[in-house]
C-alpha cells in the first residue's frame, strides 16, 4: 500500500495566512506550508477532499484520474468540499466513483451530480465494514461533532477529526498491528481548547493507548496530521513527536514506495522515524522545563515508574505543596516509587523509569555520609561519595531498561558562600558529567526550550 499525504494541516492549514504569530511566522520563512489533511491510497482511494485537495494533488504531481472510491470522514468544509463531484464530471465521462461517508456528507454530495452519473454513494455509520476493491474498509466511531466517523482500510488508521478516541473503536483496534496511523493532533500546546480535537498532551496518551491494546507496535508508522499553529515550529514538533515513536512530514510526502504508475516516489521528503534512546538525561536550572521535559518524553508508554528521590513530604508544608503539584500532573497509570535506590533499579528488567531527581539523589547521599562537614569530608565522606556516583554510572551505562533522569545544573550562579555549598555544587557538576559521558541523549533545557547537547 502506498499512503500519499497530499494535505497535513487543519481547516485554515499551517500557517494561516492572516496570522503573524510565532508558529505560523518560523513557518512562513522556512517555506513550509500545510493543505488541509487528506490522503490517497494507491492513486485508487483517497481519504477526504476538501477544497485545497486537488490543488495540494497538482502540487504534489499526483493525478487524481484514477481515484474509484472516496471516503469522507464527516461534513465539515475542510474535510468535505463536494464540488470536486462537478469539477470531475467535466472530465470523467462514464468513470466510475464511489462516494462513502456518513449520512450528512452524502446528503450534501449528492447535490453536485446528476442522478443518472456513475457516481455511487454509500452511507455508513460506526460499525460497518465493506469492501471496496481490493481494500477492507471499516468503519469507526469518532469523537467529533455530528455524525463524524473514522476509517480503518487494510492496516492504515486514518484518524481525523476526533478527540480521545471511544472506547468502541479502541476495542475495534484491539491486536491490529497496524502499518500507518495518521492521528490528529491539532491544537499542540493549547490544551485548554475544549473541542473535539487532540492536542500533544492527548496525542501522547491516544498512542499509550492505541499501544496498550495492541493496535500500535514498534514496527508502525505514526504520522501527526491536522496540524495547526497552536503547535511549535516544524523542528520542535518533529523533535517531541520523535519521543513517542511518531513524526511529521511535508505536504506531499509517500509513506512507502510506490505501487502504482500514477505515483511517482518522493523519496527526498521522506523522513525516517528516529529510534527512541534507551537512556535519556535532561538538565537544567530551576523552572527550566525540565521535568514537564521529561514527563512528556514517557508520555505514550504503555507504563511508567516514576522514582521519587526528594525527602519525605510531610517535613515541609511548602515542599508539601510542591510534590503535589507534581504528583497530580502525573498520568495515573504510572506508578511512583520513593527510593535511593536506583542502582537496583537500574539493573532489573521493567517499565521505562523517570528519575527526578539526581539532584536530590546526591544531596541524600552526601547527607548519609555527613559529606557537609569538612572533617568528614576529609576523613573518608569524598570517597564515599564518588564510589556511590560511580556505581550508579556503572548500573546506568549497562541497564537494559528505557530511562529518563532529570537533574539540575547548579554552577552557573552565584559562587556558594559556604565550602560545604562550593563542595554541593562541584559534585553535582561531577554527576551530570559522569552521567552524561555515559548517555546517548542529552538534553538542556532553558526558559522552556530545550536543545540537544
Amino acid at each position: 500500500m502506498n499512503v500519499r499525504l497530499l494535505g497535513t494541516g487543519s481547516a485554515d492549514g499551517w500557517p494561516n495566512p492572516f496570522c503573524s504569530c510565532a508558529s505560523c511566522t518560523a513557518e512562513r520563512v522556512a517555506g513550509r506550508v500545510r493543505g488541509q489533511t487528506s490522503a490517497l491510497v494507491d492513486g485508487v482511494l483517497l481519504l477526504d477532499c476538501g477544497p485545497s485537495t486537488p490543488l495540494l494533488a497538482a502540487s504534489a504531481g499526483v493525478s487524481l484520474a484514477g481515484v474509484r472510491f472516496v471516503l469522507l470522514t464527516h461534513d465539515h468544509s475542510d474535510h468535505c468540499s463536494p464540488a470536486f463531484l462537478l469539477y470531475r464530471s467535466w472530465v470523467a465521462g462514464d468513470a466510475p466513483l464511489e462516494v462513502v461517508g456518513p449520512p450528512s456528507v452524502i446528503d450534501a454530495a449528492r447535490q453536485w451530480v446528476h442522478p443518472s452519473g456513475p457516481v455511487r454513494f454509500t452511507a455508513v455509520s460506526p460499525g460497518d465494514r465493506l469492501t471496496l476493491g481490493s481494500y477492507d474498509v471499516t468503519v469507526l466511531e469518532a469523537a467529533h461533532d455530528g455524525d463524524a466517523v473514522l476509517y480503518k482500510v487494510d492496516g492504515l488508521l486514518y484518524a481525523t477529526d476526533t478527540g480521545p478516541l471511544p472506547a468502541s473503536t479502541v476495542a475495534s483496534l484491539r491486536g491490529a498491528s497496524l502499518d500507518v496511523v495518521l492521528l490528529e493532533e491539532t491544537f499542540g500546546d493549547h490544551t485548554t481548547h475544549g473541542t473535539d480535537h487532540l492536542d500533544l498532551a492527548s496525542f501522547g496518551e491516544q498512542l499509550r493507548v492505541l499501544r496498550e491494546v495492541g493496535a500500535v507496535t514498534a514496527a508502525t508508522d505514526v504520522v501527526a496530521v491536522h496540524l495547526s499553529h497552536h503547535n511549535p515550529p516544524t523542528p520542535e514538533l518533529a523533535r517531541r513527536l520523535a519521543d513517542w515513536g511518531a513524526r511529521v512530514v511535508d505536504d506531499g510526502t509517500s509513506l512507502v514506495e510506490p505501487v502504482s504508475a500514477l505515483v511517482e516516489p518522493v523519496s527526498a521528503l521522506v523522513e525516517p522515524v528516529e529510534t527512541t534512546p534507551l537512556r535519556s538525561l535532561v538538565l537544567g536550572g530551576a523552572r527550566s522545563g525540565k521535568s514537564r521535559e521529561a514527563e512528556r518524553m514517557l508520555a505514550a508508554e504503555p507504563s511508567v515508574t516514576y522514582v521519587a528521590t526528594a525527602y519525605p513530604a510531610e517535613l515541609d508544608d511548602e515542599w508539601a505543596e510542591r510534590v503535589r503539584l507534581h504528583r497530580d500532573r502525573r498520568p495515573s497509570h504510572w506508578e511512583t516509587l520513593e527510593t535511593l535506590d536506583l542502582v537496583a533499579l537500574l539493573d532489573k528488567p521493567g517499565p521505562p523509569l523517570l528519575v527526578d531527581c539526581l539532584t536530590l539523589w546526591l544531596t541524600r547521599v552526601m547527607d548519609a555520609h555527613d559529606a557537609w562537614s569538612d572533617d568528614a569530608w576529609a576523613a573518608g565522606a569524598e570517597q564515599a561519595v564518588d564510589a556511590e556516583v560511580e556505581a550508579l554510572a556503572a548500573a546506568w551505562r549497562t541497564t537494559e531498561r528505557r530511562v529518563v533522569a532529570v537533574s539540575n545544573e547548579v554552577g552557573q550562579g552565584v559562587v556558594p558562600e559556604s565550602a560545604a555549598g562550593r563542595r554541593f555544587r562541584d559534585q553535582m557538576g561531577r554527576l551530570n558529567a559522569r552521567i552524561a559521558s555515559v548517555t546517548e541523549d542529552v538534553r538542556w533545557c532553558t526558559a522552556g526550550r530545550v536543545s540537544t547537547l
